[in-house]
């Protein structure tokens, strides 16, 4: 396992948080938003929901922007495909994105955000 790569088999000190009902979940099979500082971006999988922070591994960008298919998501600077499960770039020439653990709790979509602000490291470059 990568430093820094929280993984939703491992606990982690950190906080339950709100993102959306379930029920308003939008049919592009994402939505994102800015939580305590943190860019996350949560996808609808075959699985299940999944958490990524927001930010390209490899230039920074957000990853909102790009194009999700067959369980990964595809940075639109340059191309660069990370499953949504894992956080792993596929193809392996990057490192691996940071994942949040995610739960269904009375209909809410919710994610397990760490206790600290996010660092420079966890930012996308925003225009």
């Amino acid at each position: 396992m990568e430093p820094g790569i929280v993984t939703q088999d491992q606990k982690t000190a950190g906080t339950w948080v709100p993102v959306v009902a379930e029920s308003r979940f939008p049919e592009s099979a994402a939505c994102s938003a800015r939580i305590g500082g943190w860019h996350i971006l949560v996808v609808r999988g075959d699985d299940g929901f999944h958490a990524l922070n927001d930010r390209c591994p490899h230039q920074a960008a957000r990853l909102s922007t790009g194009r999700i298919r067959r369980g990964a998501i595809m940075c639109p600077l340059h191309g660069a495909r990370f499953d949504i499960a894992t956080g792993h770039c596929i193809g392996g020439a990057y490192k691996a994105m940071r994942i949040f653990p995610v739960r269904v709790h009375q209909g809410i979509i919710e994610i397990l955000l760490p206790d600290t602000p996010p660092g420079m490291e966890d930012l996308p470059v925003t225009p």
